[in-house]
């Protein structure tokens, strides 16, 4: 089989925000071409991909990330089988993932108490049903959990988000997953000065005309700016992890549409940030991902004559072309999703549609690739 990569850029301009914040509370920024630019980490933003993968897959195509996996599986447990306590429950999920070696199980006077990971564990959750059914199972035959099949329900069947963005399990290597994409630090195209809002709140039972004052006074930290964002996914490697066309077919065309719609929550209620990219563009290679940055590696500078987008546009249109020309690379397909004039230039870069032909057009090109019908 042909190696087929999917390299995803959009260009996407956000009012006054606070996206993703650091320790301080402040939007994060990273100095790059010699200037400060905003910055929305690459987690954030996956983030709110998996996020929106729930509005576009089935429950039983995604998975759960949770330190709380005793209280996950015993849930289930419980649901196959109602009569059961809270607490027999609780010792046969406890039992389970001790066995497995993924989590140790507190104890109480000798009686299992519940059972928690130390870091985050990310399982599907027909893993976690499957190992559910195997628990209860064993117990109803008065026997041990066996080790070695409840570690092969764990890395069977993995859901499409930990096929797309992997699983590192640090007590037990040999169950990792390697990531089908990887999504790079959004970074804004333009160099940046965060800035702050000063506010008041009234308290509403106020009403003594000589009680003057505000009831809270704070500051929010806040930039605006025009983002570069880049991703990219491994369709050979996605494929080897779900082991199935339709199932990779139908994670790529989820992947695409929350790509680029979502949007992380940071501070969503203050500045109602919500944007869709003035465009998209996915390119598919057969060679290797190239994240085209550079065309922002010297800082764009809005004249009157021009906004950021539109610079910002005709700066990734040349660089793409000339970084392509340079090392001999054709993509072997190419779609274009943008909005009005000022991203225009970017539709001699392929075929313009909307974005639901997008996600179709690439959809169509992986069934081809991995050799069934569109």
């Amino acid at each position: 089989m042909n190696r087929t990569i999917i390299d995803v850029y959009a260009l996407q301009t956000v009012p006054p925000s606070n996206l993703n914040r650091d320790d301080t509370g402040s939007p994060k920024t990273a100095t790059y071409g010699g200037v400060r630019r905003a910055r929305v980490s690459s987690q954030a933003w996956k983030r709110a991909i998996r996020i929106a993968f729930k509005d576009l897959l089935d429950r039983s195509q995604l998975g759960e990330r949770t330190k709380r996996v005793g209280e996950s599986l015993a849930a289930r447990i419980k649901a196959l089988d109602p009569q059961l306590t809270d607490e027999a429950a609780s010792t046969l999920a406890a039992e389970a993932f001790a066995a497995i070696g993924l989590a140790k199980a507190e104890k109480k006077k000798g009686e299992v108490k519940d059972v928690e990971s130390s870091y985050l564990l990310f399982l599907s959750h027909r893993q976690l049903d499957n190992i559910a059914a195997a628990a209860l199972e064993a117990s109803r035959a008065g026997t041990a959990p066996d080790k070695g099949r409840l570690k092969t329900l764990a890395n069977t069947e993995h859901s499409v988000d930990i096929a797309m963005f992997g699983r590192m399990v640090a007590d037990m290597a040999d169950i990792n997953v390697d990531a089908a994409c990887q999504v790079a630090h959004a970074i804004s195209v333009h160099a940046v000065d965060n800035e702050y809002d000063y506010f008041t709140a009234v308290d509403d039972r106020k009403h003594d005309a000589d009680e003057t004052g505000a009831g809270m006074i704070g500051t929010v930290e806040f930039n605006s700016s025009t983002l570069y964002r880049y991703a990219t996914v491994d369709v050979n490697r996605l494929h080897e992890t779900l082991g199935d066309a339709a199932a990779t077919r139908a994670a790529v065309e989820a992947f695409l549409t929350a790509f680029a719609r979502s949007v992380p929550t940071g501070k969503q209620n203050t500045f109602a940030h919500r944007t869709l990219p003035d465009a998209v563009l996915v390119r598919v290679r057969d060679t290797q991902p190239i994240n085209m940055v550079g065309a922002f590696e010297t800082a764009v500078q809005e004249t009157e004559a021009s906004g950021r987008v539109k610079l910002a546009a005709a700066a990734l249109a040349d660089h793409i072309t000339a970084v392509e020309g340079a090392y001999g690379e054709q993509p072997t397909g190419s779609w274009v999703t943008h909005v009005g004039d000022q991203t225009a230039v970017l539709a001699d870069l392929g075929t313009v549609v909307t974005l639901g032909d997008l996600v179709s057009g690439v959809g169509e090109r992986v069934a081809a690739a991995l050799g069934r019908p569109a």
